[in-house]
């Protein structure tokens, strides 16, 4: 007899899936059974069902390839949820089996009985109940399907007995991608074209979207004599190689890609959903290319919306386009980037005798050490502006993270699905305090599944981002001190090799022998808390936050604290 549970198992081997993560229960017996008969699908044991899903979002991007994560019923697949909503926000094919109560137990509030198809439905692209044997496969197909197809989560909710109940029809499938070019209309590239042969200044805003297509945009700034300013997920996939880039814009971005949006006359905005209003120009006329209609103006009214892969419809508007553009706007774009660049290195520079690391030096020095293809996860606050700053891409690096959700505590997990997925690859996680604290038994994860995952842990004593979204809106900081452990010797308890960090001069010897350590390695780094990440351009309302803050702070018997900011961030305005 080949029960419900085995099939699933038979045709996720079809389908080339190599590991599930999850945490074992009652309810998803059957599931972990099939798996231990089958023997050729990994089980990737976690501490919370959390890490989990974030393990499959990370090995998802990663790959391209569907990933699949699994939680026992109730509580078990409700830790899922935050995972799985960074996977379904990021566009990333991922495969949930959230198991549930004895169906004939449904509806009578049987112990941790929930409705997974309910709570799980803002964060999938499908989730059905299975209700019955004789809905399989063909649910688990369209689920793949549906995953793989639109870029996000799918959910399977299935009760136990229905798990082990026998199938009725056993098949098995495959489940290919199809890869479609899309282009717009040839009148809609003209218009596009006329719009564009007549601006003086061009700038392209490049996305995630432009992954696969670096040389066609390249190619496009070249004939539009464009500067390309890159969202943040735009980073790994157009940063390098390129003359035209100037650098990032929004909250975690510089000024002078802030001042290339603003200065154009038109904007091409090429496979982004950069979500910030107000750092799109007032003036500029905008395009927007993007493969789901939907998308277009979701962020900002445009003037010409296409529905287009980015690297066909770039093909397809370069023919079209004159290339007498004046080069004025991209020397000056350029130039401008060179002066912002300059000031941002000058910044990454060891801090004095005893004092607390500039978490700019840090992330630096770990770029210049880390392996030409390594993978670079930071955790959801300041490590993100460190990483969008100071690493470097070069079509080999890979740089992920919940960018999109934007939630804590991505870094471990993120960095468990990728080590798993490639194994001899440096994955390196930049973890903040708290967001590796907050799973921080998923470091325990990685000693048993015997991950050479390496860890840098910015210890600032603080959730150090929301105090700065506190002081730029006028609040006194509260709430946010953090009374941390010695991160290196609990990594040692674990049996993680750890490093400790007090010094500038110890930084670089630590990295490296972290880095070549055959094994997991933590290095714990002391940073400077009152560190600024200063946005590309300060509005009025930031300013007169930071002053309110200042008069809030010396009133609540704080000045000190004051001193302390200026003495760290006098250096970037001079």
């Amino acid at each position: 007899m080949t029960t419900v549970a085995e099939n699933i198992v038979a045709t996720l081997r079809q389908n080339d899936v190599e590991r599930v993560y999850g945490l074992p229960g009652d309810s998803l017996n059957g599931f972990t059974d099939a798996l231990r008969k089958d023997g050729t699908i990994r089980w990737e044991h976690v501490r919370h069902e959390e890490a989990a899903a974030f393990a499959a979002s990370a090995e998802a991007e990663l790959t391209g390839n569907l990933a699949v994560c699994a939680g026992s019923c109730g509580p078990g697949n409700l830790h899922l949820i935050n995972g799985l909503y960074d996977a379904n926000r990021s566009r990333v094919p991922v495969l949930a089996i959230a198991a549930h109560i004895p169906t004939a137990e449904i509806g009578s509030g049987y112990f941790q009985e929930t409705h997974p198809q309910e709570l799980f439905r803002e964060c999938s692209v499908y989730v059905e109940y299975v209700a019955d044997p004789s809905q399989m496969p063909r649910l688990l197909e369209i689920a793949m399907r549906a995953a793989v197809e639109k870029r996000g989560v799918a959910v399977l909710v299935i009760p136990g007995d229905v798990l082990l109940a026998e199938a009725v029809a056993p098949r098995v499938t495959t489940i290919e991608r199809a890869e479609p070019r899309i282009i717009p209309a040839q009148a809609e590239l003209e218009r596009t074209a006329q719009l564009l042969n007549g601006a003086d200044k061009v700038t392209i805003l490049a996305g995630a979207g432009v992954a696969g297509a670096h040389d066609e945009v390249i190619a496009l700034a070249e004939r539009l004599q464009a500067p390309i300013v890159h969202a943040l997920r735009g980073k790994e996939h157009i940063e390098w190689d390129n003359p035209y880039d100037v650098g990032m814009t929004g909250l975690l971005g510089f000024a002078s890609g802030y001042r290339a949006m603003e200065d154009a006359d038109v904007v091409l905005m090429l496979g982004t959903d950069f979500p910030y209003q107000q750092f799109f120009p007032a003036k500029a006329k905008l395009v927007q290319v993007d493969i789901r209609g939907e998308q277009l103006g979701k962020r900002h009214p445009v003037d010409i919306g296409l529905v287009g892969t980015v690297k066909d419809t770039a093909l397809a508007l370069i023919p079209l386009l004159t290339g007498s553009h004046p080069t004025k706007h991209l020397e000056d774009a350029r130039k401008h980037y060179a002066k912002t660049r300059a000031k941002l290195d000058d910044l990454a520079v060891p801090a004095g005798k005893h004092k607390p690391l500039h978490p700019q030096y840090v992330a630096r020095a770990l770029d210049r050490l880390a392996d030409q293809d390594a993978v670079f996860i930071p955790d959801v606050g300041s490590p993100v502006v460190w990483a969008s700053r100071y690493l470097t891409m070069n079509g080999d690096r890979r740089l992920i993270g919940s960018f999109v959700h934007g939630t804590m505590a991505n870094a471990v997990p993120q960095a468990i699905g990728a080590q798993a997925a490639f194994p001899d690859r440096q994955v390196i996680a930049m973890a903040g305090d708290g967001g590796l604290a907050m799973l921080l038994g998923e470091l325990i994860t990685i000693v048993q599944n015997k991950l050479p995952v390496k860890i840098v842990v910015f210890d600032n004593s603080s959730l150090n981002f929301v105090e700065l979204e506190m002081k730029a809106a006028g609040f006194v900081t509260y709430g946010t001190e953090l009374q941390n452990p010695d991160f290196a010797k609990v990594a040692e308890a674990i049996g993680i090799a750890g490093f400790r960090v007090d010094e500038s001069d110890q930084l670089e010897d630590a990295l490296a022998a972290a880095l070549a350590h055959d094994g997991p390695a933590l290095v714990s780094v002391k940073a400077d808390r009152q560190e600024l990440s200063m946005p590309p351009a300060v509005t009025l309302e930031q300013a007169k936050g930071f002053t309110l803050y200042a008069i809030r702070t010396v009133l609540s018997g704080r000045g000190d604290e004051l001193l302390d900011l200026a003495s760290t961030n006098f250096r970037q305005f001079i």
